[in-house]
């Protein structure tokens, strides 16, 4: 994983209190009420160092490897910062995964267990569309979500069936309505015919039979082969010409698009898919003691305070991905926080120390 030596930013980031390139200083608390500002452009660090090593394996065709740089960057970067976290939603449980694993912790608390830092549960996907990163395809994202602690579902990595819908269609559609009645609901309260939508699905064949009933209803479909979280945040923001995404998808994913959708008052509603026996027991190992319950967007992403932070890998829908030129870095990311209200697309371009650097902004 190549390392750039140096970094500038050019646009976005007038309002910084500190050097966002470094820890935070030592004016942090442990009271989460400003968790928002002391962290939301930590963890921008964090999101753009993993997308940078991932987009290092772009094309090569071995998603393992892309995943894990990504893994290792958004580790290295979290224990850099002044914060006692806890992962909540990462890799796998810790015998699956070496790093990121479900209850690990990380940040500085770590070291400095006397120090009064921030407490927090963190979800991530140092590599959202890990095939998208290894074949060159559109909408790899490298995410991250904070909340203080408790704030955060602990979701079993098991499929969910869910529904994303944008703030004029909360509470319109039901998960155990007709797709047919869902569609006619959501073009109501868009003042629009249900031949105007646009469903994202993902392209599985567990999906024959609800993609037939979109088609059935009217709607259009867009298929695609990874990346419902990112699908889900483009359902959420109008202007997109995505109107809903529904399938079932991986339920650590779920709650990740409910952080964003917090920050964005969109609603995500997800059911858990028990297929196993040992599906069951993970279930009860983690608490969970209806495995039927419908969750509604506040249920899989509880917190009052609320950090989503995303940098694009392979260029997107919403973000450009990491762009590499002679003398630095270009990166599209952007940051989303729920108690302040903002909503932020920054444009990074870190350049490397030469005396004859140029800097250039397209």
């Amino acid at each position: 994983m190549r390392r750039t030596r140096g970094n500038a930013n050019v646009a976005g980031l007038q309002d910084l209190p500190y050097d966002y390139r470094r820890p935070a200083p030592s004016r942090v608390s442990g009271d989460t009420h400003d968790m928002e500002s002391q962290l939301s452009l930590e963890f921008l660090r964090v999101v753009e160092n993993a997308a940078i090593a991932a987009a290092r394996t772009m094309g090569f065709g071995d998603r393992h490897h892309a995943d894990e740089v990504a893994v290792e960057s958004m580790r290295e970067t979290m224990d850099s910062l002044q914060m006692d976290g806890t992962i909540v939603i990462g890799e796998g449980e810790r015998d699956e995964a070496p790093m990121l694993y479900i209850g690990e912790k990380v940040g500085l608390a770590q070291h400095a267990p006397s120090a009064n830092f921030p407490a927090v549960d963190i979800a991530v996907d140092p590599l959202e569309g890990t095939n998208l990163c290894a074949t060159g395809a559109p909408n790899s994202i490298a995410v991250l979500a904070a909340s203080e602690r408790g704030g955060l579902l602990h979701a079993p990595d098991l499929y969910m069936e869910k529904i994303v819908v944008g703030p004029s269609c909360k509470g319109a559609v039901d998960l155990d309505a007709p797709v047919a009645d869902n569609l006619k609901s959501i073009a109501r309260r868009l003042e629009r015919s249900v031949e105007d939508l646009v469903v994202i699905v993902l392209d599985r064949p567990r999906h024959e039979k609800l993609i037939a009933d979109i088609r059935n209803a009217g709607a259009r479909i867009r298929l695609i082969g990874d990346g419902d979280l990112s699908a889900g945040i483009s359902a959420a923001v109008v202007g997109t010409g995505v109107h809903a995404v529904m399938g079932t998808g991986g339920a650590p994913e779920g709650v990740l698009t409910a952080a964003a959708l917090r920050c964005l008052n969109g609603q995500i509603l997800g059911r858990l898919v028990v297929a196993k026996p040992q599906d069951q027991e993970r279930l009860e190992k983690m608490g969970v003691k209806d495995p039927k319950r419908i969750y509604d967007t506040e249920d899989l992403a509880p917190g009052k305070r609320m950090i989503f932070a995303c940098c694009g890998v392979t260029d997107g829908n919403l973000l450009r991905g990491v762009r590499f030129f002679g003398e630095g870095i270009r990166t599209q990311s952007m940051i989303l926080t729920l108690d302040d209200r903002l909503v932020r697309f920054i444009d990074t371009v870190r350049l490397d120390k030469r005396p004859d650097v140029r800097v250039r902004f397209n």
